[in-house]
C-alpha cells in the first residue's frame, strides 16, 4: 500500500484537508518516513572539534547544514552513544534546530523560551549565550518541567531559570525580553515521522484549539519584547491556521514587522491564501518547510522584530 493510501485510509479527514497544501507522492511519503537520527554537539561540555573527533572514531556523521554544530549519525538508539548519557550531545530533530539559530541569543542577553519542555532548543540557545545572561525557560505543566530541569542539568546548562506558568503571564513584563522564542504548542502534523498518534488522533477541533492558545501566546510574547528585540515563532506543523493565520493575527493587530531568513535550506511556498482568507505579503519571509524538503520534520519559522519606539 502506498503511503497515500495509507494515509487516506487512516485519517480520511487528515488526507483531505492537507492534499490541498500538497499533493504528491513524495510529500505523502515523507509525512510518514522514519526519521533520520541528529544529534546536537553540547560545546558547553567540550569543544566541537574534539567530540566530533571523537564520534566519527565509532560512528558516520553527516554535517546539518544550517547548524554548525548539528549532525546525522547512523545509529538507531542513542543509548548506544556513551556521549549521549555525558550530555556532550543531545538528541535534536534537525530541523528543531533552526528557531534557535534564527532567534541568535547572545551572551548577556535575557531571553525568554516561553514553551520551553523538554528542553532541547534551551539548551542550545544557552550554548550559544555561552552561559552567560539568564533565560527564562516556561512550561506550563509540572510534568514536563521537571523533564526539562533533567536535560538542562544533563546539558550543563546554568544560565536558566525555569518557570511552570501559562505563557500569557509572562504579558505582565512589558518591554522586558531582548529575545523571545515561542516554539509554540501544535497539532504535530511535522511530527508523525516520530509518532504516528499524531496522524491517528488528529482532529480538525484541535487544530482549531490550538490556533486560538498560539494567537494568545504570540500577542503576550510580543506584548513583553523589548523594542529592537526579537521574537521568533516556530511550530512543528504544516496547518496554515496554526503558522501564517497567527503570524498574520499578529501583524494586523500590531506593528510587528517580519525580517528575511537567510539559510541553507530548502522550503516550500508560504500560504497567503486559505480557506477564503488572504494573509499579508510579509508572510513570504517566513520559513515554512514540510518534511520532503529536507528530509526532517515539518517547520515552520517566522522571525519577528518589534520597532524600536513600538508598542
Amino acid at each position: 500500500m502506498s503511503a497515500r493510501d495509507r494515509i487516506k485510509e487512516t485519517n480520511p479527514a487528515f488526507y483531505e484537508r492537507y492534499s490541498m497544501l500538497e499533493d504528491t507522492d513524495e510529500f505523502w511519503e515523507f509525512i510518514i518516513r522514519p526519521l533520520r537520527q541528529s544529534i546536537r554537539v553540547n560545546t558547553l561540555k567540550a569543544p566541537l572539534e574534539v567530540v566530533v573527533e571523537r564520534l566519527e572514531e565509532e560512528f558516520e556523521l553527516q554535517q546539518i547544514p544550517w547548524v554548525r554544530e548539528g549532525f546525522f549519525i547512523n545509529v538507531d538508539n542513542l543509548a548506544k552513544v556513551p556521549e549521549h548519557s555525558l550530555g556532550l550531545v543531545f538528541g535534536q530533530e534537525a530541523s528543531s534546530m533552526i528557531p534557535p539559530v534564527v532567534l541568535g541569543p547572545k551572551p548577556g542577553e535575557l531571553v525568554l523560551d516561553m514553551a520551553a519542555a523538554p528542553g532541547s532548543k534551551t539548551g542550545q540557545m544557552a550554548q550559544y549565550m555561552n552561559n552567560e545572561g539568564c533565560i527564562i525557560a516556561n512550561d506550563p505543566k509540572i510534568s514536563r518541567a521537571n523533564v526539562l530541569i533533567a536535560n538542562l542539568n544533563r546539558m550543563g546548562v546554568l544560565n536558566t531559570r525555569v518557570s511552570v506558568k501559562d505563557g500569557v503571564y509572562f504579558a505582565r513584563f512589558e518591554n522586558r525580553f531582548d529575545r523571545i522564542l515561542l516554539d509554540a504548542p501544535c497539532s504535530s502534523v511535522g511530527m508523525i515521522r516520530k509518532k504516528w498518534r499524531f496522524l491517528t488522533e488528529w482532529r480538525m477541533k484541535e487544530v482549531v484549539r490550538y490556533m486560538n492558545i498560539q494567537k494568545r501566546l504570540i500577542m503576550a510574547a510580543y506584548r513583553a519584547l523589548k523594542p529592537g528585540g526579537t521574537l521568533v515563532y516556530s511550530t512543528c506543523t504544516i496547518d496554515p491556521i496554526e503558522n501564517e493565520e497567527v503570524v498574520d493575527y499578529l501583524l494586523r493587530k500590531t506593528d510587528a514587522r517580519l525580517e528575511r531568513i537567510d539559510l541553507p535550506v530548502k522550503t516550500s511556498e508560504p500560504v497567503l491564501e486559505w480557506e477564503g482568507r488572504t494573509y499579508s505579503e510579509e508572510l513570504r519571509k517566513a520559513l515554512r518547510i514540510h518534511p520532503n524538503d529536507n528530509d526532517t520534520e515539518a517547520f515552520f519559522i517566522a522571525k519577528i522584530a518589534k520597532p524600536e519606539g513600538g508598542a
